[in-house]
């Protein structure tokens, strides 16, 4: 990938709907270039596809936050499958260093969250916890 496949994914990840001849002329290129680095692309893998984020995706969760949890001995798996059946988790992604999970919480109310949390914390296994409230997102995939 060279520095105008990256400029194009750039300017794809903006607006993914940009027409093809307002790419070329963004990328100073002729529209029959773009088409065919954008083809390449797709057929390498590099761009695997594209998505659309609706408004009620975004005020579905007003309150998000990341909650960074440490567990004892071997009770990952367990957790992992508990937290799966919260309706408030987005997300649970295994790490390493200090937090063995972090998960993706997202509420209507800071009272959900709180609720969330403390349930979470009740958990057999779960030694320790800290969590970040999000206050805002300048760029999500």
């Amino acid at each position: 990938m060279d520095n105008t496949d990256e400029k194009l994914i750039s300017a794809l990840r903006h607006n993914a709907r940009t027409s093809l001849s307002d790419l070329a002329l963004q990328l100073n290129l002729s529209r029959t270039t773009v088409r065919t680095r954008i083809e390449k692309l797709q057929a390498r893998g590099d761009i695997l596809g594209y998505t659309v984020v609706l408004k009620e995706d975004v005020l579905r969760d007003p309150v998000r936050g990341l909650m960074m949890i440490g567990i004892e001995g071997r009770g990952t798996t367990r957790i992992t499958r508990q937290l799966q059946g919260l309706a408030q988790v987005r997300a649970i992604h295994s790490t390493n260093g200090r937090w063995d999970l972090i998960v993706e919480l997202g509420t209507e109310t800071l009272e959900g969250l709180d609720l969330a949390l403390a349930k979470i914390r009740t958990f057999d296994g779960v030694t320790s916890s800290e969590t970040s409230l999000l206050l805002a997102t300048r760029k999500s995939t």
